[in-house]
């Protein structure tokens, strides 16, 4: 990829944060790089080039924890929010709260994500967006509302779930260019029981735990993106099988035996920018755009101030308990 080769022959520190924790490294940054768009590596392993902001605010659209700095994307993904924002409402949810979708460059987070590493993925809340606007400072405080039962973190509330949302879900998996969307065992059981509609693309809805006050969509590498490594696909069938019934099981959150006898596991290290793939290291340290307003998608006429907030190193931002690092360590995702 021609685009990309320029990036990396304009990094003139490519190697000196080789040995950095990538997680603060790429927390550290609070623009993109002036480069091409380009999604790089996989989903929980990479970084992005070229990345634009969602704007803070938009007819159909609210961006929530703007002190997270994580409303960038590859223009694809943002696009994407957008148009889902508006076909919402012709169905009469009100309008998206839009959480996380990536770092300014992509590339690990200090918290909350094992994945939302190259700009495809972004988080959507349960919550329908209110017809006020929401002030810079009720965005940092307004809380999630949860969809199952505060002690049974397998069970619907049926004060909180409502046909409203499984319309949403839905309509979300419905587009060709998403690839999955993550929710909780509970919500993926609900939507398999009650789920009268076009059953079609219901096998995109994979449970996942945490995922109890927003879902998680994940959109295919785009066409000819070919340093973009795609997941594996989701298969045949709706999910509405043994896959989902492990779930349910002690299995996948039962703590595993440990055999007395076996040596202690070396302490994990770190992902170095070095373990992300190699045009990575140059991505971090090739010159950013001018400012937020030149990099909001739609242009700088798109760009709505986002008020007095400080903008905080993800290496200093508060970890959100309702953002767990979601596809680490479990099958069958």
């Amino acid at each position: 990829m021609i685009g990309l080769a320029m990036v990396m022959a304009t990094a003139s520190l490519g190697e000196a944060l080789a040995d950095q924790p990538a997680k603060q490294a790429f927390g550290a940054a609070t623009l993109p790089n002036a480069g091409p768009a380009s999604p790089i590596g996989s989903y929980a392993r990479g970084c992005m080039s070229g990345a634009v902001a969602l704007p803070t605010d938009g007819p159909t659209w609210q961006a929530m924890r703007l002190s997270r700095n994580r409303r960038w994307g590859n223009p694809r993904t943002i696009a994407f929010i957008e148009q889902l924002s508006k076909d919402a409402t012709k169905i009469g949810w009100p309008g998206l709260l839009v959480g996380d979708i990536a770092q300014p460059r992509g590339g690990p987070m200090a918290s909350g994500h094992a994945s939302h590493q190259i700009g495809m993925d972004f988080d959507v809340w349960l919550t329908p967006m209110p017809a006020k606007r929401l002030t810079v400072q009720q965005r940092e405080d307004l809380p999630f509302t949860s969809m199952i039962m505060k002690d049974q973190f397998l069970t619907i509330n049926p004060q909180t779930w409502s046909p409203a949302r499984a319309k949403l879900l839905m309509l979300a998996a419905s587009y060709p260019q998403v690839q999955r969307i993550f929710v909780n065992p509970a919500i993926k059981k609900k939507m398999c029981d009650t789920w009268t509609g076009d059953r079609t693309n219901m096998g995109k809805l994979r449970p996942m735990y945490g995922h109890d006050a927003h879902f998680h969509v994940r959109l295919f590498c785009p066409p000819g993106a070919t340093d973009c490594k795609p997941q594996a696909s989701i298969g045949q069938g709706d999910g509405c099988d043994k896959s989902l019934a492990w779930w349910f099981t002690k299995e996948p959150w039962e703590p595993k035996k440990k055999d007395p006898n076996a040596k202690p596991a070396p302490k994990p290290r770190p992902v170095m920018v070095s373990d992300l793939p190699k045009a990575c290291s140059a991505i971090l340290n090739a010159p950013a755009v001018s400012s937020e307003k030149q990099a909001t998608y739609g242009g700088p006429t798109a760009y709505t101030n986002p008020g007095a907030v400080s903008v905080k190193a993800a290496a200093n931002a508060p970890d959100d308990p309702n953002l767990p690092s979601e596809d680490v360590g479990l099958p069958k995702p």
